[in-house]
C-alpha cells in the first residue's frame, strides 16, 4: 500500500460545505484505505495499491465531482513529498523563525514552465517574496496574509497561474508527522 495525502481546492468554502464524516465516507467509497481528514480545508490521509499519485488524483477529482455535484480541484502528494516539502527551506532562517512571518505552499498539477517560474519569482513586494520548488510554489509573508496586497499585483496576473491550493506549512508538517509510515 502506498500512502497519499489529497489536497482539495476550495473544500469548505463559501457553499461548499462538506462534513468531514462525508468526505472520509467518499474516499472509503473509491476503496481507499486508511483515510482520515485532518481539519475541515479539504486534507485528506489514505492508503492506496496505486502508485500513480495523478491518476489518483484525477480519479478523486471524477468522483467528488459526481458526488457533490461541483468540480473539486485535487493534489495528491506522497506521504514522502509531503514531508520533503515541510523540510524545505526556501527562504532566509531568519523568515523562518520570526513569529509574525507566514509561509505557505501552492500545490500544482505539473511544474510551472521555466518562464512562469521566473516570472512568480520576480513577484514580490516589500513584505512578500515566492520561491518555485518542483510542483509546489512557496509564499513568504512578512505581514497578516490577508493584509498582503500581492494576488493583486498586474504582474501576477499576467502569470496566469494554474489551478492551485495553498497550504500553511505549519499544517504541512503537522501532516507529514501524522502520515503513517507506508511505502510511498
Amino acid at each position: 500500500m502506498f500512502c497519499y495525502i489529497a489536497f482539495l481546492r476550495g473544500i469548505n468554502l463559501g457553499k461548499r460545505r462538506v462534513k468531514m464524516e462525508q468526505l472520509r465516507g467518499l474516499f472509503e467509497a473509491m476503496k481507499f484505505t486508511a483515510v482520515e481528514t485532518f481539519i475541515a480545508s479539504g486534507n485528506v490521509l489514505f492508503t492506496a495499491k496505486s502508485a500513480d499519485a495523478g491518476m489518483l488524483g484525477r480519479r478523486i477529482e471524477v468522483h467528488l465531482e459526481k458526488s457533490l455535484g461541483y468540480a473539486v480541484d485535487t493534489f495528491v502528494r506522497s506521504r514522502a513529498e509531503v514531508a520533503a516539502i515541510a523540510a524545505a527551506r526556501p527562504f532566509a532562517a531568519a523568515d523562518f523563525n520570526h513569529p509574525g512571518h507566514t509561509i505557505h505552499v501552492g500545490f500544482l498539477r505539473e511544474k510551472l514552465t521555466p518562464e512562469q517560474t521566473l516570472k512568480l519569482s520576480k513577484c514580490h513586494t516589500d513584505v512578500d517574496e515566492f520561491r518555485v520548488i518542483g510542483r509546489e510554489y512557496y509564499w513568504l509573508c512578512r505581514i497578516k496574509t490577508n493584509e498582503s496586497k500581492v494576488w493583486t499585483l498586474p504582474q501576477l496576473r499576467e502569470i496566469r497561474m494554474p489551478s492551485s491550493s495553498m497550504r500553511n506549512l505549519t499544517t504541512l508538517r503537522k501532516l507529514a508527522a501524522l502520515a503513517p509510515p507506508t511505502r510511498d
